[in-house]
């Protein structure tokens, strides 16, 4: 089992604030006998007519290392990981990279960050540490 990340319960009340059930934590990917795990999976019904069910899968990055580009590296690493198994395992899950809101107005509003995000394909969940809540979903 991995360690859990800072924000964990964080996130986890957030998205239950928002109307998610956290399905799995963490979420187990096997794939060519090795096991992977993201921090969450979760489920939405929506309420709209068609009743469709949303699947996500979150990885929780907290960024507190002194260099932020560290922890771009490292974060995009493993979003890139879990993205390729999803696809191949559990296409359904939408995987979202979860950072506080702090974070997301450093680094991923430079420019190198906006390249990694464009390049990579990222989708970001920016969450507010304090309020316990998101603060948006970035497609």
């Amino acid at each position: 089992m991995p360690a859990k990340d800072l924000y964990h319960d964080t996130v986890v009340q957030a998205l239950i604030n928002d109307g998610w059930e956290i399905t799995d934590d963490p979420l187990l990917l096997s794939y060519g006998g090795r096991e992977l795990y993201v921090d969450l999976g979760a489920e939405r019904t929506t309420i709209a007519a068609q009743k469709d069910h949303l699947k996500i899968a979150v990885e929780i990055k907290s960024f507190l290392k002194p260099s932020p580009v560290r922890d771009l590296e490292e974060a995009a690493g493993q979003y890139g990981v879990s993205q390729s198994i999803l696809a191949e395992i559990a296409s359904e899950r939408i995987l979202y990279l979860a950072v506080p809101k702090r974070s997301y107005e450093s680094i991923f509003t430079e420019k190198l960050g906006q390249l990694i995000l464009k390049r990579l394909q990222i989708k970001l969940l920016v969450f507010d540490e304090q309020q316990r809540s998101i603060v948006e979903w970035i497609p």
